[in-house]
């Protein structure tokens, strides 16, 4: 039955070769569950909760991909963008964390519905390359400073001002040291680098003394029904709402594009895309179902993929995997800043390379990536970067003389995101 299902032979792989993968898959994205776990926390999310969602997405993410698209793709919550579920949605465009939950509901609808449709095409091509370079080069930017401040290496004073953190902080102290072995384990390609970065930090968090608070209450899969099912559409015609879901939409669909194509291109399979990017879908309307913010295809499939990963069943194996770290929630609450923090920077800095491939010799094009890449940062918002890349790229195109050159998609994208801005700024 597996042979029929999987078609190990056709894809030249065994059982033991595909589980081997989702293996070390598990224990190279296996971070994901206390990373997401806390950053989803903030948002007001109950941590527990916010834990199970995290697993049960993965869980479910991970099978959805194996039976439908038989690709040895993870999906799990992406980084980068549970910071926008975090800070954008929540803490600045002051959207409920039910609320939130919902426009991933909405958000993950419409990208099935793009991805059973020709309008993945469209989509695709209507956004300008260096618009889509410098969204992902802006939230690593973003990714970084988020890791600075949980660390306390960096504090926002009264007047959002960055400054240096107090370096006798124990938490500063713990941070540095997690850093450097962080980027130790990372640079030298350590086999589940992040997670011993996790289990390195917790104990430097000890003995340094900056664990979080004990609860005493224990751990009970009843308090789970807080946070399952509890999106909400609630006034979802309000332009914030509507901005936070063609925002968070267009993230996942170009984030997921690329991902993607670029996993099915490494394993020889190209024509999975379709079902691959149709499996996203689905798995980000549920994310927001089972209490998570949206997932993506995770660029750490690559470490799935070259251990031997060439089928579904890579992928199965990495979702019950997640499944079994249930028993071990009570633990992710003792995990200290210090241990999550050196993850957000790295992963942070990755993104940042982008930068690599930006044109800048055409003004008109690199002003709107550089306003976008510092804006996001700057503004403590993904959307509002966007926003201000997106309208500044229409008024240049106008204003030289390349009108044309703009698709209609991304007029009607520019409009919408300074509509909101007036009516933000008038009210």
């Amino acid at each position: 039955m597996k042979r029929d299902l999987f078609q190990l032979e056709q894809h030249d792989t065994n059982v033991k070769q595909e589980v081997t993968a989702g293996l070390i898959g598990f224990f190279t994205i296996a971070y994901i569950i206390a990373v997401n776990s806390l950053i989803l926390s903030e948002a007001g999310v109950p941590l527990e909760g916010a834990v199970l969602g995290t697993i049960l997405t993965s869980f479910v993410g991970c099978l959805i991909m194996g039976v439908w698209a038989n690709a040895p793709i993870l999906v799990v919550p992406g980084m980068g963008i549970n910071a926008m579920f975090t800070y954008t949605l929540v803490q600045s465009m002051e959207l409920t964390w039910q609320q939130a939950l919902g426009v991933t509901v909405i958000s993950g609808l419409i990208f099935t519905l793009i991805a059973f449709s020709a309008l993945t095409t469209i989509i695709k091509n209507a956004i300008p390359k260096s618009l889509k370079e410098a969204i992902n080069i802006g939230i690593g930017l973003f990714l970084m400073l988020i890791g600075l401040e949980k660390g306390n290496l960096v504090e926002r004073g009264d007047q959002s001002i960055i400054a240096l953190g107090n370096f006798s902080d124990p938490l500063v102290l713990a941070t540095i040291i997690t850093l450097v072995i962080a980027f130790v384990l990372f640079i030298r390609n350590v086999k589940g680098n992040f997670l011993w970065t996790i289990l390195l930090g917790t104990g430097i968090g000890f003995v340094l003394g900056v664990l979080p608070s004990k609860t005493n209450d224990p751990f009970s899969l009843e308090g789970y029904q807080e946070v399952f099912g509890a999106f909400t559409f609630t006034e979802w015609t309000s332009l914030p709402f509507l901005i936070a879901v063609f925002s968070i939409m267009m993230v996942v669909v170009f984030e997921n594009i690329g991902l993607t194509y670029g996993h099915v291109a490494a394993t020889n399979r190209p024509e999975k895309f379709k079902k691959a990017f149709q499996a996203n879908g689905i798995s980000i309307m549920l994310s927001g179902m089972f209490g998570s913010s949206p997932t993506v295809s995770t660029a750490e499939t690559t470490a799935a993929i070259t251990a031997g990963g060439r089928t579904g069943l890579t992928t199965i194996t990495t979702g019950f995997l997640f499944l079994g770290v249930t028993f071990f929630i009570p633990y992710i609450q003792m995990i200290p800043s210090n241990a999550i923090a050196p993850i957000l920077i790295i992963i942070g800095g990755l993104m940042v390379q982008n930068i690599r491939n930006l044109d800048l010799s055409d003004l008109s094009e690199a002003f709107p990536a550089i306003f976008v890449i510092v804006m996001i940062p700057f503004t403590y918002s993904i959307a509002d970067g966007m926003a201000i890349g997106f309208i500044l790229y229409v008024i240049l195109k106008l204003s030289t003389g390349n009108a044309r050159r703009v698709s209609f998609t991304l007029y009607v994208i520019a409009f919408l995101f300074l509509l909101n801005f007036i009516i933000h700024f008038a009210v």
